[in-house]
């Protein structure tokens, strides 16, 4: 077992990846001589040269284009976009040619390209750094879409990302980068479309993903001093999205919550909620309720604190879902 943050973990799962297969690539603003600005990518270009961790100019749409061609060719890109908020010049390159260029020649093309992405918010950044698009590109037919949301997962989901075929759009939780775990470096782990039950309860089931998990699961055990057993479910992949383990949860506990850092008005929280009311309808005690960010701008630092949904968010749906 080996002790590592979260950030530690994905860098050691991209160096595995790279020891594996000679024509996977690192590219982004600052991933090399610097190691990225989170140092996810520390040390890569030292072990494995400029040809293979290239620092990119500040030109997202031209990190994704470039991954594309590349792709085409034979290798494998992983491409670090610097900060969430940075990914909107690279929308054109990701949504009308990434996603769509496998359809486009009948399965003939592959374009295995990760994007990844820091995302969230709490670390105190200004604005365009603490974004939450992910139902932008959960939206977007022909990516997969995961989150990992702790140093287990992140170690086993770059790694089985990067040897997908299809494009993957893969969120970081930046404010868990520093979060630390005992990994087995060689145990397998669970497949990158699963949903995983990282706790089990009866009463009420807490559905999140990134950085939300942990604060689920903060929740979670300060309800059990009132009596109250939750069950909280990461979900891990958003597209695809496994909701036959949702279904089995929400069946049998009879409530639901929802819970992420993007605003609840048509975050990708609603999509939850609309596919299990239709699958456990007659199931529910209560309707599907949603935990988010308020329907605003991401706010300045000082402020994040109130914007950002906490312990006491999630705690107040969940006795909203019990007076019903």
């Amino acid at each position: 077992m080996t002790t590592l943050t979260l950030a530690k973990a994905l860098n050691e799962g991209l160096r595995r990846s790279m020891e594996d297969d000679p024509k996977v690539l690192v590219m982004g603003e600052d991933v090399g001589k610097l190691g990225g600005v989170f140092r996810v990518t520390d040390g890569l270009q030292k072990d494995f040269g400029e040809d293979r961790v290239i620092d990119t100019p500040l030109a997202e749409s031209g990190i994704i284009g470039t991954a594309i061609g590349l792709a085409l060719r034979g290798y494998r890109p992983v491409c670090e976009i610097q900060f969430d908020g940075f990914v909107f010049p690279a929308a054109d390159q990701i949504i009308t040619q990434l996603a769509k260029m496998p359809l486009r020649s009948l399965g003939t093309l592959k374009l295995p390209v990760v994007v990844r992405i820091p995302f969230g918010g709490g670390i105190g950044a200004v604005e365009h750094h603490s974004e939450s698009p992910e139902a932008y590109f959960t939206h977007t037919a022909g990516l997969r879409v995961v989150a990992c949301s702790n140093p287990v997962d992140a170690y086993t989901m770059i790694q089985d990302a990067v040897r997908c075929d299809d494009p993957i759009i893969f969120f970081e939780p930046k404010r868990r980068y520093w979060d630390k775990a005992d990994i087995d470096l060689a145990a397998p782990g669970l497949a990158l479309d699963r949903a995983r039950t990282v706790r089990q309860g009866r009463d009420i089931t807490l559905i999140a993903y990134g950085p939300m998990v942990k604060t689920c699961l903060e929740a979670a055990a300060a309800a059990e001093e009132d009596g109250r057993d939750i069950e909280v479910i990461d979900l891990r992949s958003l597209n695809p999205l496994d909701v036959d383990v949702l279904t089995e949860s929400v069946t049998r506990t009879g409530r639901c919550v929802v819970a992420h850092e993007a605003p609840v008005f048509t975050g990708f929280g609603a999509e939850l909620a609309a596919r299990i009311t239709e699958r456990c309808f007659y199931s529910l005690e209560a309707p599907v309720l949603r935990v988010g960010g308020f329907s605003t701008p991401y706010p300045p630092s000082r402020l994040e604190d109130h914007y950002l949904p906490d312990l006491d968010r999630v705690l107040d749906a969940v006795d909203r879902s019990f007076a019903y």
